[in-house]
């Protein structure tokens, strides 16, 4: 029973670490990526250490394994974190300020949905409902 338990533990890890990994900073590299394979890109507009609702939001949809093999074959993921502790690169910081004003984002989270060509498709926040809520409303925005 206790190594079914570990190894179950060591499973969820994974899955974890790589969800945390797939998550990238720089849009242009993003939409490279999504163009190439025919991907959406997830704009996460997140202050991961201070916003609550991000906070839930990445608990209860961002780090499940469900949400992580959606994007796998889906989305192309970029955090736009404007934390109040975490260090930040001043050149991280304007992209994200740069990004913040270009989509006029007032509030967190906001996620900002685009397509391979750059152009936004969709909107989102949180929602209850976990990740297939939150992955059924990105099956939408994939339809033409």
């Amino acid at each position: 029973m206790k190594k079914l338990a570990l190894c179950l533990l060591t499973c969820f890890a994974v899955l974890q670490l790589n969800a945390a990994e797939a998550w990238l900073t720089d849009l242009p590299k993003a939409q490279a990526q999504a163009k190439a394979e025919k991907k959406l890109v997830l704009l996460d507009f997140t202050g991961s250490d201070w916003c609550g609702w991000c906070i839930k939001l990445h608990k209860e949809v961002f780090s499940t394994p469900e949400f992580a093999e959606y994007a796998k074959k889906n989305l192309v993921l970029v955090e736009v974190d404007f934390p109040n502790k975490k260090k930040q690169s001043s050149e991280l910081k304007a992209a994200n300020q740069a990004l913040q004003q270009k989509y006029g984002i007032r509030g967190y989270p906001t996620i900002i949905i685009l397509n391979g060509e750059g152009k936004k498709v969709g909107q989102l926040g949180y929602m209850p409902g976990g990740p297939k809520a939150f992955t059924a409303e990105l099956d939408k925005l994939k339809k033409p």
